[in-house]
């Protein structure tokens, strides 16, 4: 379902190299033509140092022609290969130097007075800090990103906490971490890249909600593919106001991770569901698919036929989608749990053979299906199993679940209080910034070090 597809959406607020997996997967799934994403590859390695590769895609895109790339793809790689002997010989020295035991001693501390103990004790300057980084970009030009993530690393403890590229540093140290499939250490430089944007005063509204985007969809690699992701989608995108509101503002599209999140933790976090729904129906005139039209027609309309029809639509696009085919059977267990859960609790008898009917199982697997629903969700239930019903007891919300209710965002609601609170009482020091584009796959890192 091409028609459902957000990676050209998505694509815009990547670094071109994490839009390389992307394509392999649309590759694979044969959403498009093949020529068209061989196409697409090309056009992005143009702009990298990556040329062994881009001689491959171009053998692949011109077979009708005598299969060998042009003449200006050689003439680059002799180019990127005495560039990139250039850098080695200039980061030797350092190498060298961080190999020194006593170095590696401090190293191992991250003092941030490391620059000044190096200055004095091993003649260390300024421009050996920017040979690393810069070593470490054109390194990962090349796709060689473990050695970028371990340059960059050198970098970010070694450079004074005021240095030029220490911001764009740490983008790059996430995408190597995402690149390279490290996602522990993806979710830790996620967690630190995020408090350094919040703590940031010396950027405009207008930029923060530019990099606010760009981390709400990095993110994404990183949240389907750890342990407590779904968890930390519900507590950034959708309980912290800055970014839902980055998410409102540029990206509503992400409604569609945020919303899966939620069904695949909504046996552990059931009230949720009910912060989702406001966002939902807020945002509807600006996005929807059938994954957010699931929890519209079930939670809003409460029309159970067209849950249960956009709940198969929901398989193809899960089928379809980068980030969320991994987790589809999850997702449609606890959705299917949903539609009965929220069916069970407004109606108070409901026969077995119609839920046989609405979920294609025989009699007898329905009825065990249902039980061990009731028992997970703790319903108050019983089956008759002579008239082949299931009777369901009122369940009155008691007065504990509604404090909890209404008080669950109050340490969110603080938070951002204190935050303006803190903004007020600060001396403006903010820059603007001026761009014609939000995203684009031809940035590098951050918008910050554009055309650096």
């Amino acid at each position: 379902m091409a028609v459902y597809d957000l990676s050209t959406r998505i694509g815009a607020y990547l670094d071109r190299h994490l839009v390389f997996p992307i394509l392999e997967f649309l590759s694979e799934r044969g959403l498009y033509n093949e020529h068209d994403i061989l196409q697409a590859r090309i056009d992005l390695l143009s702009q990298t140092n990556m040329v062994d590769y881009a001689m491959d895609v171009y053998k692949q895109l011109h077979t009708d022609d005598d299969g060998d790339a042009p003449e200006e793809m050689y003439v680059k790689r002799e180019l990127v290969v005495a560039k990139l002997q250039e850098f080695e010989e200039q980061i030797e020295p350092v190498v060298n130097l961080f190999e020194d035991p006593e170095v590696a001693e401090h190293m191992k501390r991250e003092d941030q007075n490391l620059f000044d103990y190096l200055a004095q004790n091993h003649e260390f300057t300024p421009a050996m800090v920017d040979i690393i980084y810069t070593t470490a970009k054109f390194k990962y030009d090349c796709g060689n990103y473990s050695e970028a993530a371990e340059y960059l690393y050198f970098y970010r403890i070694v450079a004074p906490v005021d240095h030029k590229h220490l911001a764009s540093a740490m983008w790059g140290e996430l995408s190597c971490a995402i690149l390279n499939q490290n996602f522990e250490a993806a979710h830790k430089e996620l967690s630190r890249l995020r408090d350094d944007l919040e703590q940031t005063t010396t950027v405009s509204s207008l930029m923060k909600l530019q990099q606010r985007a760009w981390l709400i969809h990095w993110s994404l690699f990183v949240y389907f593919n750890h342990q407590n992701g779904p968890d930390d989608i519900i507590n950034v995108f959708l309980h912290q106001p800055d970014y839902l509101n980055a998410i409102q503002t540029s990206c509503p599209h992400i409604l569609r991770y945020i919303t899966a999140a939620v069904v695949i933790t909504n046996r552990r976090r059931p009230t949720i569901l009910k912060d989702l729904v406001r966002v939902i129906r807020h945002e509807t005139y600006a996005y929807r698919d059938p994954i957010t039209e699931l929890i519209e027609y079930l939670c809003v309309r409460y029309d159970f036929e067209k849950a249960q029809e956009k709940l198969h639509e929901c398989e193809k696009v899960l089928s379809n989608d980068f980030f969320l085919v991994a987790c589809k059977d999850d997702f449609l267990e606890n959705a299917q749990q949903m539609i009965f859960e929220t069916f069970c609790r407004i109606h108070q008898c409901i026969s077995i053979r119609m839920l046989a009917n609405k979920l294609n199982m025989s009699i007898d697997n329905a009825e065990r299906w249902i039980v061990n629903l009731i028992r997970e969700a703790r319903l108050d239930a019983k089956i008759d199993a002579k008239e082949g019903h299931v009777i369901m007891n009122p369940q009155p919300q008691s007065i504990y679940q509604r404090v909890i209710d209404r008080t669950k965002s109050i340490g969110f609601q603080t938070q951002f209080l204190a935050q303006n609170i803190e903004k007020l009482a600060l001396v403006p020091t903010t820059s603007y910034y001026t761009t014609t584009k939000q995203g684009g796959t031809s940035n590098q890192w951050t918008l910050s070090t554009y055309n650096e």
